[in-house]
């Protein structure tokens, strides 16, 4: 978690825009961690302990260390420049959580999609969840765990069935620069595809 002096919670006057960006993923891929790392102020978490009625529903291989899971959002603010802030909405991974998705994705200009090779298939339903939600753009960040098997760019794409235009990124969620990259991946494409359509309009 990034610690935040008071100098760091109110934005610089020249500020002139804020983007909101949603980040989704399976249950345990690492939406919180990258939250914490990139955020300039404390991060706002809604964390609970695990529990027993969890058991058989939350799948916790691959997870031997996970104790809390996220049970409404992560938040999270980043300065990149004088002008321009992103504000970091993590949303759960589980299913029963996904009735929060559409108001925490109500005005988001795109969405990173966090995934765990080691357990891909989890994240399948959650870019079906993506296509069903409409046109916000996305582009999928690969998390790398200590032992992540690697996979070529073409594997991931087929095995997520991606469109060729779809961004994929490989990140360390724990590493502030890298989890920037990420995101700022992301805003760049949102911000092509916006030109684009309106070119096209």
């Amino acid at each position: 978690m990034v610690s935040a002096n008071s100098a760091d919670r109110y934005l610089p006057h020249t500020v002139q825009q804020p983007v909101k960006i949603l980040i989704v993923g399976a249950f345990g891929v690492g939406k919180t961690t990258l939250v914490g790392s990139v955020s300039e102020i404390r991060p706002l978490r809604t964390e609970e302990t695990m529990t027993e009625a969890g058991a058989g529903v939350d799948s916790l291989a691959g997870l031997p260390e996970k104790r809390t899971t996220t049970v409404a959002m992560d938040f999270g603010r980043i300065t990149l420049n004088e002008r321009l802030v992103l504000y970091l909405f993590g949303a759960p991974g589980q299913r029963r959580f996904w009735n929060l998705w559409e108001g925490l994705a109500e005005g988001a200009v795109g969405v990173l999609v966090l995934v765990d090779t080691r357990r891909l298939e989890d994240s399948f339903e959650v870019l079906d969840q993506l296509e069903l939600r409409g046109d916000t753009p996305f582009i999928v960040a690969v998390n790398r765990f200590p032992d992540t098997q690697h996979y070529s760019e073409q594997e991931l794409r087929q095995a997520m069935d991606l469109l060729p235009e779809t961004p994929i990124v490989e990140c360390d969620a724990r590493d502030r620069t890298e989890a920037m990259d990420a995101l700022i991946a992301l805003v760049q494409h949102a911000t092509e595809l916006s030109r684009a359509r309106k070119v096209a309009s």
